[in-house]
């Protein structure tokens, strides 16, 4: 069951609208109507007294704040630009703010062996201070969840917005539904992992007296581990290791997808595999457009041009420059 807000401003019936459109097309629509409650909220403290959304609005919306980067604000002023198209498509006016997706690339930490088994030992040992049973099993939880998006490379709302029906250990597969850009794909897990997912089933069912609607359900069962959440228990996590304090970039949630892409695609050159071939299966595993945007993912980091110095000389001509967008 997705959460439900309650909106006060007078933009409450287009914001509502808007969400029911776009649940009723497929789309979840759980973050998006999060930071609509928050855009709401700022209109109220605004006094906004008409339905309108105009450029003196939202002078301050599109400010970068000092608390995110600019990936976040660009979220941020997005939904908000998407419901301006939604009013606008209605006869009203509406401002549409500018399209900040296109701000500077962050290049994600790409994490070591080291600091992947530093962090996992973090996450295998982490005891909650608060007693309720539902802060112990998402204890469990974590365990499970960080490791299904480093070991299958998953996006962290794609596991928020896991079902439970969707995981099929029986061949193995999930199947995620509405992932960026709208599309449905089918992800492979390793044998271990469908082994540490058949223990998870069987302590989640014990834990809650049945299976629930979400696979990671947050400490409310009937509603998804919300991705803001996971953002914050990771780098709580984080911090809590050694290298913490001597990395110079410090890794999110994405830098474990991102480091499953550097590694896989570091074996297959030091196993000598021929990358065309085998591009277009890791570009549909991670639900890429093309393998341009996954060589994009390798381009950035110093980890793989050093595998690429040690094969040879000529692997510019099996690995293309690309300056997509990833």
């Amino acid at each position: 069951m997705l959460r439900s807000y309650d909106y006060a401003s007078p933009l409450k019936p287009y914001i509502e609208g808007l969400i029911s459109q776009k649940r009723s097309l497929g789309y979840n629509y759980e973050f998006e109507a999060y930071i609509l409650k928050a855009f709401d909220d700022y209109c109220i403290k605004k006094d906004l007294k008409q339905a309108r959304i105009t450029k003196l609005l939202l002078e301050d919306w599109v400010v970068l704040r000092e608390t995110e980067g600019k990936g976040y604000r660009g979220q941020r002023v997005s939904f908000v630009r998407q419901l301006s198209l939604y009013m606008n498509s209605l006869g009203l006016q509406a401002y549409l703010p500018k399209n900040f997706s296109g701000h500077e690339v962050h290049v994600p930490h790409i994490m070591n062996d080291e600091e992947i088994e530093s962090f996992y030992k973090i996450v295998d040992s982490y005891q909650p201070i608060a007693p309720a049973e539902s802060f112990r099993r998402l204890a469990v939880e974590y365990k499970v969840f960080f490791r299904i998006i480093y070991c299958c490379g998953l996006r962290n709302a794609e596991a928020c917005n896991l079902k439970f029906q969707d995981v099929d250990l029986s061949k193995g597969i999930l199947t995620i539904f509405h992932s960026k850009g709208n599309k449905d794909r089918l992800v492979y897990l390793s044998e271990d992992m469908v082994q540490l997912c058949q223990k998870y089933i069987t302590f989640l069912h014990n834990a809650l007296g049945s299976d629930p609607e979400w696979f990671f359900p947050c400490r409310l069962p009937n509603k998804p581990m919300q991705k803001t959440s996971v953002d914050r228990k990771f780098n709580e996590f984080w911090m809590l290791t050694p290298f913490s304090s001597v990395c110079d970039k410090k890794p999110t949630v994405h830098s474990l997808r991102h480091t499953f892409v550097v590694k896989r695609m570091n074996l297959w050159m030091e196993q000598g595999s021929n990358l065309n071939v085998m591009m277009p299966y890791l570009s549909k595993y991670l639900g890429h457009k093309g393998r341009d945007e996954t060589f994009y993912y390798y381009h950035q980091t110093e980890s793989a041009f050093r595998i690429i110095r040690q094969k040879d000389n000529s692997s510019g001509n099996i690995i293309p420059e690309v300056t997509a967008n990833a």
